[in-house]
């Protein structure tokens, strides 16, 4: 959680801005965080981060063309020294609500939140990766605490697999839509609620008119049935939710096969237009929980790879220290990684070789 000065702090930002721009990442957890905030303050525009865990230079361009006096960061773990640069040149505040892992220097002109990281004066204390670590939904709904955006925050949580306290109001609130359960999995995959967040994360995954048509649509909407209730305003994405779930359980049935068959780590390759290997996994998650759940989509020349399982995080990153130009990263027991093509066998020897050393098992 937030401390009670960091959530004033918060407010006090928000309540300078005039025109804020809203970087944040295309998730249903960072889509949610954006729209806690805008909802509360009543205006600024949002800018969803595709393609990579760090928000690049290439972003800088929004600012200018929006207009923006204010920049926030969401739920990124990472932000290019070249973009914080270009920002400081014109002299706009940066606000950044995180909860990974802390990957490298906060410059001094940024104002950094995250409950995995305590600051004091200029020395940062590393907390435990262990600490549960609330999605920025969490950490925004702290802030902003408007009972008509419960289902936001919820919605934006339980995508994050992570069950929030408040989860009980909105069950009193809205019973229809719940189960009653602990494990975020179980409520995600089996509740309208948890098929609301999948909607929200799957319109994400469309050409940038569409999901800009869906931030105006959800800047709007009052309450979960704007979502779960397809209207004309609405139907592209009900369009794009039926389209990459009918396509997930199609890939899904192939996968099961495989996890019935195979040994500790369940790995499942798969091509096409869309990018789905971290819905894969979580679903692989659900369905296998005793097993180490590693997925990838192969696009070019490169492939995309999205690892479920207890504190797995290392033996990723540790498998592609040796790889060239190779990225890995993510939080402890959902991590991902970016390797070239040419390379996926010798990441998957690596990778098997830490597992079995480390004796690592899934949550």
């Amino acid at each position: 959680m937030l401390t009670k000065k960091q959530v004033k702090e918060i407010h006090e930002h928000l309540e300078r801005a005039q025109n804020p721009i809203f970087f944040f990442d295309n998730d249903c957890d960072g889509l949610c965080s954006f729209l806690l905030l805008q909802h509360w303050l009543g205006r600024g525009k949002g800018v969803s981060i595709k393609g990579s865990a760090s928000l690049e230079k290439e972003y800088f361009r929004k600012i200018s063309e929006l207009n923006a006096d204010y920049v926030f960061i969401l739920d990124k773990p990472k932000v290019s020294q070249e973009f914080f640069d270009k920002v400081n040149q014109i002299n706009l505040p940066i606000v950044w609500i995180d909860h990974h892992a802390l990957a490298q220097e906060i410059p001094d002109f940024v104002n950094y939140y995250n409950p995995l990281v305590k600051k004091k004066t200029k020395k940062i204390n590393f907390l435990k990766e262990e600490s549960i670590a609330e999605p920025v939904t969490a950490l925004c709904y702290q802030v902003t605490q408007k009972k008509d955006d419960l289902w936001l925050a919820v919605a934006g949580c339980l995508s994050d697999k992570f069950v929030p306290k408040f989860y009980s109001r909105f069950f009193k609130k809205y019973p229809e839509l719940c189960i009653k359960s602990k494990s975020a999995f179980e409520i995600l995959y089996n509740s309208e609620i948890g098929k609301l967040a999948l909607i929200l994360n799957f319109a994400l995954m469309d050409r940038t008119t569409n999901v800009v048509n869906m931030l105006w649509y959800l800047n709007s909407a009052k309450g979960p049935y704007d979502v779960l209730n397809e209207n004309k305003k609405n139907k592209v994405m009900h369009l794009r939710f039926n389209q990459i779930d009918k396509k997930c359980k199609k890939l899904m049935e192939k996968a099961k096969i495989i996890g019935e068959n195979c040994g500790k780590i369940l790995f499942f390759q798969y091509g096409g237009d869309f990018s789905m290997s971290a819905e894969i996994a979580n679903r692989l998650s659900y369905l296998f929980p005793e097993k180490i759940i590693c997925v990838a989509k192969i696009k070019e020349s490169k492939i995309n790879i999205s690892v479920r399982g207890e504190n797995i995080k290392e033996a990723v990153e540790k498998s592609v220290q040796l790889l060239e130009d190779a990225t890995g990263g993510g939080h402890p027991n959902a991590a991902g990684a970016q390797i070239n093509i040419k390379d996926w066998e010798k990441f998957k020897e690596t990778f098997e070789q830490l597992v079995i050393e480390k004796n690592y098992r899934k949550l």
